[in-house]
């Protein structure tokens, strides 16, 4: 596979790496993106694997709570200025009071928004606004007690993050502390046994390739892994996590001192994990006088 110039400037985007390193790892890995990184990573080359999921469409993040049932919506636009129209954010928030009553995407598109579908409203107001939407994604969440906290607030309601937290036990406040933590951090999940394994396996082999290239036996190897991915741990569950309101504590001891017990999140960022490509404005205005 031949590997270009595009390619190389986004995996030393994603790594930090420098170029010549970058175009090695891509060449070795025949033009894997995911295996160029790793191989970054093993080399010691890579600052650092930064998250796939990046912010690249517009729209909004709306959250609802209606007694122990919490749901989260994102609705995505072309461009941030229809985020801030008034008539979008009233849509948004129409949709999330639907999305209370429905239990996926598909059945949210298919539910009735004041005599039409919801996907018929969004369609409609493309007409009208003049842009691209869509209702991208839901999650919905259950527990005793369920607070939602939204980040960048566009409206009440609504914003670029929305998060929900489901508690047993603890109160609001301590809840909206917590959510407030995983809009900043971003957790993977709520504790290691939530991961994905394959997820697990994956880290663990490429710290076993770090450590290997540096020449240390097995036996000392071993015990450097342990030591690794109990870090690893650390950094992605959120009952391992440093409290951001108290760095001294972790979220589970946060918690325990606040009489809760944490039983799932969710967190939902407007665009992440879509890749919107842009062109300089000399390309575009290439292509424009070639037709």
């Amino acid at each position: 596979m031949a590997i270009t110039a595009s390619m190389v400037k986004e995996l030393r985007d994603s790594t930090g790496a420098g170029m010549m390193d970058a175009k090695k790892a891509l060449t070795e890995t025949a033009g894997d993106m995911e295996a160029a990184v790793d191989w970054l990573r093993t080399k010691g080359l890579a600052k650092a694997a930064k998250k796939s999921g990046r912010t690249a469409a517009e729209g909004l993040v709306a959250v609802k709570v209606e007694g122990g049932r919490g749901v989260a919506v994102e609705v995505n636009s072309e461009t941030d200025f229809v985020g801030k129209n008034a008539d979008f954010q009233k849509m948004v928030a129409g949709i999330a009071d639907v999305a209370t009553g429905a239990s996926d995407i598909d059945s949210l598109k298919a539910a009735d928004m004041n005599g039409k579908s919801v996907e018929q409203t969004v369609t409609d107001a493309v007409a009208v606004i003049g842009e691209n939407m869509s209702v991208r994604r839901m999650a919905a969440i259950e527990g005793d007690l369920v607070v939602s906290y939204v980040h960048n607030a566009a409206a009440p309601g609504m914003g670029k993050i929305g998060v929900l937290v489901a508690m047993s036990g603890g109160d609001d406040a301590f809840g909206k502390q917590v959510a407030m933590h995983i809009a900043a951090v971003n957790p993977a999940s709520l504790s290691e046994d939530d991961l994905d394994p394959s997820v697990v396996e994956k880290e663990k082999q490429v710290q076993i390739d770090i450590a290997r290239e540096s020449g240390k036996p097995e036996a000392v190897i071993e015990k450097m892994i342990v030591g690794r991915m109990k870090k690893y741990m650390s950094e992605v569950t959120l009952l391992n996590q440093q409290f951001v309101i108290n760095p001294d504590l972790t979220v589970a001891d946060a918690a325990k001192e606040a009489g809760a017990t944490i039983t799932g999140f969710v967190r939902l960022e407007v665009g992440e994990g879509i890749e919107v490509i842009k062109e300089d404005f000399a390309a575009e205005v290439a292509k424009a006088v070639k037709g």
